[in-house]
């Protein structure tokens, strides 16, 4: 890779880190003033206090309105037109228009709401109307645009250029995803004046929740809990066999809970932790990797994860508390396995822990900082056993935190004057660095809205259905390539939580769908963390793994080496969703009872580590190529049984198709019915299941509502009874039956997958114990 493509990156990251750097005197103060009054705005909007005192409530719009506006206010103050550029009169002036758009929103929601989507025009002459709303939201969208190339870069910016184009020119786009096109009017006042496309439901996710936990994030870092988390990560595992690995993986982890950039996380910890991985006997490239792959994990860890979360909670129409509970098993047993893969290198390379006069004193660490625990849990306690709302709960958090910081550090000053100086300087510094972290991710965000509005306005996702059928057909395998690629491709240019916003608007309702199409119901929920877990997967991907880089840039390696290692080591993350599409007990999905639970939990456990010894090649010495295999399929068996029961047997018994006209069929078992129904564009696929005990008594397809001929050698659908169960289920004249399928009653439980594979485990592993290398 060129010196300016890594130079280009370096600088990236640094801006990422610290976009004030190269800003001074007045010019700093001003944009410190902006961030804290919009740190203080977003506390107010999320308190009780508007609605206590009956002043200062904001609606839905307004308020992101306004959110938006600071952000933008920010870009143009922070972000210069060019790399070595310094901000300009012109930017100021670009500045204040973003923010008068914005703010035209709030002053005039009224009138918006009584216009009903009609933009506002002033008539000048008999012969022309001034269109103001036109130009206000056209200015509004230009600028919202060129901030995104300053602060994110060029690629969202081209998508969503090119989603804009499709929404007007949809009349020309090919005719499998063509539509009527959209009014210059209708275009500019869907996507800037209603609340479906840029002010739709990922900016009020940021809005509501968010900037919160971003600014917890950083009030927390600037009282000195980012490096409490480290040190008492040391003092934990420091003394392990490769320690400092361990301790890099842990304070990832704890401080991936809060933070919302991989990058700004492997930085963080990266700094302490890679050199002295290096200093006990791991590579540059693989002490860079472990950071790398630690941090991004951090990102699926919740209650954060990235801050996609809530825009999933959002998405799928379900709470926060929901999405976190699914969430959690797959991030522990991630980077359970991750610790794993830090033993497994240092049993390779024979490594040792650190020294005791290196390693912290564990209790003396913990007392220490026991106060930054306290706002942790106030936010768990209020999440899961109060319930209270995302918003609410980190509210209370901070407020928490700040006021737990004032009493430590009055204490640890034995009562001084200076302690209220000091709290009061760390809350202004926290307030400042919460607000400048959001720049990037409020305009990630909008920008993302585009797509979404685009995606809605002009029914693209409901075409892309039948352009993906049309490409896989019901073929699960080419569709799930499909949808990493897209995942892996809009990574490498676009935030986690952006990247995510685009991709779950545009493949999620295909997954289902399509996935259906092929006999696999899959959850909404796997679909949207699916998604999300692939991009992810783009921070560690080379060529353009920023995470990488970060850590190379720390550990002086090669940023390729450090990737394709990073990538190696972040397998596990990449099997993962996978594995939950097709087994949902994996997200406690389908759960009995706790015992049920416990199995689940144990068996994924053991699946994930097995999994990830063979893919590193080491057990407690080397593993043979045959061990590898075997293990491959012991990792299969315990992380999805079901897929290995299938192979032996079948979960579903296949009739002949000739002859289910004159079957009569057990009402207690269930029947899936694959349909293939031509089409303008080719053929598509559909499922249909009679679920048990849908009838009384034992049934015919007559008792079901339909009527099959056959004709040239096909079985097609002749006739549906008026009101009958087929017709209500979607069955069509004309569809023609493909597959179908009646449940096997004969087949013995998944569970007994698990003993056979832990006896061949026990076997294997005892020979590979026995064998001296």
């Amino acid at each position: 890779m060129s010196d300016l493509i890594s130079t280009n990156i370096k600088n990236k990251i640094s801006e990422d880190l610290s976009p004030t750097r190269n800003i001074t005197g007045f010019h700093l103060k001003v944009v410190s003033a902006i961030a804290i009054i919009w740190s203080l705005f977003q506390l107010w909007y999320a308190s009780p206090f508007p609605f206590m005192l009956n002043i200062g409530m904001f609606k839905g719009l307004p308020a992101r309105a306004i959110h938006l506006g600071f952000a933008l206010t920010l870009a143009f103050l922070i972000y210069p037109v060019a790399k070595g550029k310094k901000i300009s009169f012109f930017d100021i002036i670009i500045s204040f228009v973003g923010a008068f758009s914005c703010l035209y929103i709030y002053f005039f929601y009224d009138q918006l709401v009584e216009r009903g989507g009609v933009l506002l025009s002033l008539k000048i002459t008999d012969t022309f109307n001034f269109p103001v709303e036109l130009i206000l939201g056209g200015c509004g969208i230009l600028i919202l645009l060129e901030a995104t190339r300053r602060a994110i870069g060029l690629p969202l910016v081209i998508i969503a250029t090119c989603f804009l184009l499709f929404s007007y020119f949809g009349r020309y786009a090919p005719e499998i995803i063509s539509h009527g096109g959209l009014s210059l009017n209708r275009l500019v006042g869907f996507q800037w004046l209603d609340q479906e496309a840029i002010f739709g439901i990922p900016i009020g996710v940021s809005v509501d929740f968010i900037f919160l936990f971003v600014l917890f994030g950083a009030l927390l870092e600037t009282a000195g809990g980012g490096k409490y988390f480290l040190d008492l990560a040391f003092a934990m595992v420091g003394k392990m066999r490769g320690g400092p690995a361990k301790a890099a993986i842990l304070g990832s982890g704890m401080t991936g809970l809060i933070s919302g950039s991989s990058i700004a996380n492997t930085v963080t910890t990266g700094t302490f932790t890679i050199p002295i991985m290096k200093k006990t006997g791991f590579s540059k490239e693989k002490a860079g990797a472990i950071e790398v792959s630690s941090s991004v994990n951090g990102q699926i860890m919740p209650p954060v994860m990235g801050a996609a979360a809530f825009v999933m909670a959002s998405f799928i129409g379900v709470t926060y508390f929901e999405i976190v509970k699914h969430a959690f098993l797959p991030a522990i047993i991630s980077y359970i396995a991750l610790f794993y893969i830090s033993h497994l290198e240092a049993l390779k390379l024979n490594l040792k822990g650190m020294d005791d006069a290196d390693v912290p004193n564990l209790k003396k660490t913990f007392l220490s900082g026991i106060h930054f625990l306290i706002p942790i849990f106030v936010l768990i306690y209020t999440l899961v056993y109060l319930r209270f709302t995302a918003s609410y709960s980190i509210f209370y958090a901070t407020i928490t935190l700040i006021l737990v910081n004032l009493i430590n550090l009055i204490i640890k000053n034995n009562y001084s004057k200076d302690s209220f100086k000091e709290w009061f300087n760390q809350t202004i510094v926290g307030f400042e660095k919460g607000a400048l972290n959001m720049v990037a991710v409020g305009i990630a965000i909008a920008t993302a809205g585009i797509i979404v509005g685009a995606v809605g306005s002009t029914g693209l996702s409901t075409n892309l259905i039948i352009v993906i059928e049309s490409i896989a057909k019901d073929n699960v395998t080419i569709l799930l390539f499909l949808t990493i690629i897209l995942c892996l491709l809009l990574g490498m240019g676009l935030p986690t939580t952006a990247n995510y916003v685009v991709v779950a608007s545009l493949m999620a309702t295909v997954l289902v769908d399509v996935g259906n199409a092929s006999g696999f119901i899959f959850p909404l929920i796997a679909v949207h963390l699916f998604v999300f877990y692939f991009g992810l997967m783009a921070d560690v991907t080379p060529p353009v793994g920023l995470a990488s880089y970060a850590a190379a840039g720390i550990s002086g390696g090669d940023p390729l080496r450090t990737g394709v290692q990073a990538f190696w080591y972040s397998l596990r993350t990449g099997i993962l969703p996978i594995v939950f599409l097709f087994n949902h007990e994996l997200l406690l999905i389908g759960i009995e009872n706790i015992w049920h639970g416990l199995i689940v939990i144990i068996t994924s456990l053991i699946g994930i580590l097995v999994f990830t010894s063979a893919t590193q090649g080491w057990f407690v010495n080397k593993l043979k190529w045959y061990e590898i295999i075997i293990f491959l399929i012991i990792s299969v068996s315990l992380l999805s049984p079901d897929f290995v029961l299938n192979k032996f047997y079948p979960k579903y018994n296949y009739q002949e198709i000739n002859k289910i006209n004159s079957l009569k069929f057990d009402s207690k078992k269930e029947i899936q019915i694959k349909v293939t129904r031509p089409s303008l564009y080719g053929e598509r696929y559909k499922l249909f299941v009679i679920s048990k005990n849908t009838f009384e008594d034992h049934f015919t397809l007559e008792d079901y509502g339909i009527t099959l001929l056959a004709q040239d050698e096909k079985i097609i659908v002749d006739n549906l009874k008026w009101n009958g169960e087929a017709k209500k289920n979607g069955f069509e004249m004309g569809d023609y039956i493909s597959e179908f399928k009646i449940e096997n009653f004969d087949r013995p439980s998944k569970n007994i997958v698990y003993p056979i594979a832990l006896i061949l485990l026990v076997i294997c592993g005892y020979f590979n114990i026995r064998r001296k290398e």
